[in-house]
């Protein structure tokens, strides 16, 4: 079952009632989906009353939207993560993020699941970093607005988010909750040792040949689709 985070898992300023109610809809929402949570449900897990849940957030959809805009503002965007200016090197940076996004991820995972209002919201956040990222990081590889940037950050966005969305089997596989605070930091070696790995491929005589063929197929097919004049931005 998931709970709400403890205690000491929050900064003192965020330790409201308000914040352990929204905290506890997080929980409930990722654990039994929008449908099969109850304002009883949330108020039972963060120890307070319907009405002051009531109070704070009015009806379930009211809550549903305070936990959407909460998440989207916590994840935030690769800058949000201090890629850029570089807070993402620090290790208790990186402590502070693994030990607080967990109940976030796994709120997300589930939205994601459900086909929820907000799960294009968070996609195309995912994919709108990424596509910043990859034109400020190679802009001559991606240049900002062309499809090539589009398509790499919204497959690298889907990439991504597939490993929160598939927690589970990804838990099952690695043989430990990956969404865990004391987890989390393995899916990410996972991506750097794939990625590692995938770039000398890529950079291998097969990969290029590989990618020779991607390219003249779809060269091949956008000309019969669209005549030898097409000159779209590849």
């Amino acid at each position: 079952m998931v709970t709400a985070n403890r205690p000491g898992d929050r900064p003192p300023e965020d330790l409201t009632a308000r914040a352990r109610i929204r905290d506890a809809a997080l929980a409930q929402f990722a654990e039994h989906g929008f449908a099969g949570a109850t304002l009883k449900g949330v108020a039972e897990a963060a120890g307070v009353s319907i009405g002051l849940v009531q109070h704070h957030f009015g009806a379930k959809d009211a809550l549903r939207q305070a936990c959407d805009t909460y998440a989207a503002e916590t994840l935030g965007s690769l800058d949000g993560l201090g890629v850029t200016g570089g807070e993402i090197t620090d290790p208790d940076f990186l402590s502070r993020m693994f030990q607080h996004s967990p109940l976030i991820l796994r709120y997300v995972a589930r939205a994601m699941v459900d086909g929820s209002p907000s799960a294009a919201s968070f996609f195309d956040s995912g994919a709108s970093a990424a596509e910043a990222f990859l034109s400020r990081t190679w802009p001559e590889r991606f240049p900002p607005g062309s499809d090539r940037v589009r398509d790499a950050a919204a497959v690298m966005a889907a990439m991504h988010q597939a490993t929160v969305v598939l927690h589970r089997h990804l838990s099952r596989r690695m043989g430990a909750d990956v969404l865990a605070a004391e987890n989390t930091a393995r899916i990410g070696l996972a991506m750097f040792d794939v990625y590692a790995s995938m770039a000398e491929f890529a950079a291998s005589d097969t990969g290029t040949a590989i990618r020779d063929a991607a390219h003249t197929y779809q060269r091949g097919t956008s000309t019969s689709q669209n005549g030898p004049d097409d000159d779209r931005d590849r």
